[in-house]
């Protein structure tokens, strides 16, 4: 008798014991392959050896070591089958399978796995550590942790516990809670925070003078003093409030580092935490407007779009204005019905001048016209003064400013001496490739 086993995320874990052709057709269907085995038979019996391939992240021993097999041990077939459980609660791989065979000197385990994707682990709130004593601790007590985490798995509330047992041995009497984030500059994290005891700012601490001496910077700090302490809040305000200033001063390169949080002796309370978060800044040098380059365009020649540049060589390269400079040609193109341009700026550092370059790529994409207003949430009479109101003709080229001017004061206007009232409006493109048409859906709730 063959027999086989694998663990399907859609399936969950499916079992075969059929003749040997029957087998084989039924594995391909799953894309595995299995390799014959024997049933052992009589219940325990010794492991002669185990095995385990397909991850590129852990070696065999380390993955044994997990599921708790050791060649000797005395098994039965339900102890195989609750290692791959086991194994496959973990998080870690998005597939197990495994076989066995059984031999004079016992049984012969394979499994066979894959690594599930993984992301950046991040510590949100535990100012009485330094990430390298988190990071140490975790890799000490949980079995396969590498630094990394998985989107579920059983292996994040065993990271969990190791963390609260390290807070609560501080004497911080709090639960660690574990929760999947997007990250503000992009991707995803494995967010670990403490949660139950209150740990405030206190202050707000900069490592480079122009944050320290910006009055908007300082201002924007002032409104974390008193809040509770979050790492990842404080990422925000690095992104939303400080990076835009050393951008507006041409340093193009600032980097920030990872926030810290220390603890200060005077003025503990019982029972809480304050802490002075630390914001680590490395400008980099400040660059000046060199030129820009196009390439890709037909709509719009090079000139016109040099006409909306309002950098001259030489200037100061003020990064919110470059910002903007996009934006700029986006809405351009989407003046002439051009709503799905696309651009590739790709940027050139003259480090030893100090200059700023571009070559911009663009993509133009097809010209949309008007399709059909579609309104919800209006009276009769509310329609027809919306449709009164909407100045693009049916198979007009769309225009977005117009569409947006409407939307910020040609619909006031539209119902201007009436009681028609509206929270909001929801507002949709519905764009329709195959006749280059584009729809408005206006619903007024």
């Amino acid at each position: 008798m063959n027999c086989a086993r694998f663990f399907s995320p859609a399936c969950g874990w499916i079992s075969f014991c059929r003749p040997a052709l029957f087998l084989l057709v039924i594995l391909a269907s799953f894309g595995a392959r299995a390799a014959q085995s024997q049933q052992p038979k009589g219940g325990a019996s010794h492991l002669d050896s185990v095995e385990i391939s397909g991850s590129k992240k852990f070696s065999s021993q380390q993955i044994a070591a997990a599921m708790g097999l050791r060649a000797g041990n005395i098994i039965t077939r339900e102890d195989l089958q609750g290692a791959a459980d086991k194994l496959a609660a973990l998080g870690l791989f998005s597939n197990v399978q495994y076989h066995f065979t059984t031999v004079q000197s016992g049984v012969r385990a394979f499994y066979e796995v894959s690594d599930a994707p993984a992301v950046a682990v991040t510590f949100d709130n535990f100012p009485w550590f330094t990430d390298d004593e988190l990071t140490a601790a975790l890799k000490h007590a949980v079995l396969l942790f590498d630094g990394s985490a998985p989107q579920g798995g059983a292996i994040l509330n065993t990271m969990a516990g190791t963390l609260e047992n390290l807070v609560q041995a501080r004497g911080v009497f709090g639960t660690v809670s574990h929760a999947l984030i997007n990250f503000p500059l992009g991707g995803q994290r494995m967010q670990f925070r403490v949660e139950g005891t209150e740990i405030t700012v206190k202050g707000v601490e900069f490592s480079d003078a122009l944050a320290t001496n910006d009055r908007a910077v300082q201002q924007s700090a002032a409104a974390l003093i008193g809040r509770p302490y979050s790492r990842s809040a404080v990422e925000l305000f690095e992104l939303e409030q400080v990076r835009p200033v050393y951008l507006t001063h041409a340093f193009l390169h600032v980097q920030f580092g990872r926030p810290g949080a220390r603890i200060p002796s005077e003025g503990a309370q019982p029972g809480s935490t304050a802490v002075v978060v630390m914001v680590s800044i490395a400008p980099g040098p400040a660059f000046k407007w060199g030129s820009i380059a196009w390439a890709g365009n037909s709509i719009l020649s090079s000139g016109e779009l040099d006409a909306i540049v309002t950098l001259k060589p030489g200037d100061i390269a003020d990064g919110n204005k470059i910002a903007a400079l996009w934006d700029g040609v986006q809405s351009l193109y989407g003046q002439r019905g051009y709503l799905d341009v696309k651009l590739d700026a790709q940027t050139q550092f003259d480090d030893q001048a100090g200059r700023v370059m571009y070559k911009v790529t663009i993509t133009e994409g097809p010209q949309y016209r008007m399709g059909n207003l579609v309104l919800s949430g209006l009276s009769v009479d509310g329609e027809k003064r919306i449709h009164a109101a909407w100045s693009i003709p049916a198979n007009a080229v769309f225009n977005v400013k117009t569409y947006e001017d409407f939307l910020d004061d040609g619909i006031k206007k539209a119902f201007a001496g009436t009681p028609v009232h509206y929270e909001k409006i929801g507002r949709f493109l519905q764009e329709n490739p195959g006749t280059n048409k584009v729809d408005v859906l206006l619903d007024f709730q």
